[in-house]
């Protein structure tokens, strides 16, 4: 079993009376890679902070190794940092920069010499020690910031949006680069993205935030399979998220229709969030669908095509590799393990109808063409426009 690194009891932090982080628990365990992952204001970067000494919280505990370390600086903490903006020594060349740290706490220069050339291979930089900062790609760049802050040998290393300014392709290359050099090391990295794909590729285990608080913590196969709340389910990939009644286990009823599913412990007849993905909807002919609804919008997304189907005045999202055109007539048809169904929450009724994707809904949104209709705006979409912007203030 995993040994516990770093734990934050009942962590809040406020900023001129606006509470920012809202009394979070948190474990993480030693040799982890775990991403805290969430909207731009949600807290992620707060904590990232706190735990690197940077930012005291208002109330609440930190602990590193046992210890309870709140009143310790960040340069006596066993922890570095690479921020999003790699602050490198434009003077100086790679080796150098790697070597900075150590230079500074007066390590002999044969140790020097011997952990530098380790870590520039480590990083896949062997070769590149005399090159100027200045000759560097972005990844280069920030491969020699992982390698100074990892030359110092930290236990912990935090990471803040690193690939943020690089790149899809890139940042592709380096997601797989950053996991492999955590398992050589066998340190613990503890990483901040608002990138959902990225948080799934490269986590052990990853901590939805959002409003100042943990919506959920999981493996990445969990926090996809069985999200907690509407938001988590919304956040992590693209859902379907419906109103629905609990008759009993194993059985939900939307949209007029019974189906079966596979969660239990609900009351029965509780009112649920029903959730399905857009991947795991089968299309079928009309006459074998357990549900009909006319198609509204077909884009082609390269691998497959992103369906809407309008479903009782419900727009669903559906992935399929088949055309089918606009408005044509389709079934479909739901499997037991497709459903999934969540409690309702603060989030329900915010996320999961696809209407803003329809033409005549776009069109509505546009004042310059119906500038007096504003106020018709339909029901479902100014719920989903209003979640939307929730997911956006900044705090």
């Amino acid at each position: 079993m995993s040994k516990e690194l770093i734990r934050l009891v009942a962590n809040t932090m406020a900023f001129d009376g606006e509470t920012v982080l809202d009394s979070i628990d948190l474990s993480i365990n030693d040799k982890e890679f775990l991403t805290l992952l969430g909207p731009s204001g949600c807290g992620k970067t707060t904590t990232l902070r706190i735990i690197g000494g940077f930012l005291t919280p208002t109330s609440g505990d930190v602990f590193f190794d046992g210890e309870r370390i709140n009143d310790l600086p960040p340069h006596k903490r066993k922890v570095n940092t690479v921020f999003q903006r790699y602050a490198l020594f434009p003077h100086l060349d790679v080796y150098e920069n790697v070597a900075f740290g150590l230079r500074i706490a007066k390590v002999p220069e044969k140790e020097i010499d011997d952990r530098v050339t380790e870590m520039l291979e480590i990083v896949s930089l062997k070769g590149f020690e005399n090159r100027e900062i200045t000759q560097l790609s972005g990844g280069q760049q920030q491969r020699v910031a992982i390698a100074r802050a990892l030359v110092n040998r930290p236990k912990v290393l935090l990471l803040d949006e690193p690939l943020g300014a690089l790149d899809l392709r890139l940042r592709k290359d380096m997601q797989q680069e950053l996991k492999k050099i955590q398992q050589t090391l066998g340190i613990t990295f503890i990483y901040v993205t608002h990138d959902q794909e990225e948080a799934l590729a490269m986590s052990d285990t990853v901590v939805v935030m959002n409003r100042g608080r943990i919506q959920q913590i999981g493996t990445p196969e969990d926090i996809y399979n069985e999200p907690k709340n509407a938001f988590v389910a919304d956040f992590i990939g693209e859902s379907n998220i419906l109103d629905g009644i609990m008759l009993e286990d194993r059985l939900v009823k939307f949209f007029g229709r019974k189906f079966v599913c596979v969660d239990t412990g609900f009351e029965k007849d509780e009112p649920v969030d029903v959730v399905i993905r857009p991947e795991d909807v089968d299309i079928v002919p009309e006459k074998d669908g357990q549900l009909t609804g006319k198609v509204t919008s077909v884009t082609f997304k390269g691998v497959h095509y992103d369906t809407i189907v309008d479903f009782h005045g419900f727009k669903w999202l559906i992935q399929t590799t088949d055309y089918y055109p606009v408005d044509s007539i389709i079934g479909i048809r739901l499997n037991p393990d497709d459903i999934h169904i969540m409690k309702k929450s603060e989030y329900s009724g915010l996320y999961g109808d696809y209407s803003s994707y329809s033409e005549e809904y776009e069109e509505l949104n546009d004042p310059d063409l119906f500038p007096e209709d504003i106020s018709e705006e339909p029901q479902e979409l100014s719920q989903s426009a209003e979640g939307e912007e929730a997911g956006k203030d900044e705090n």
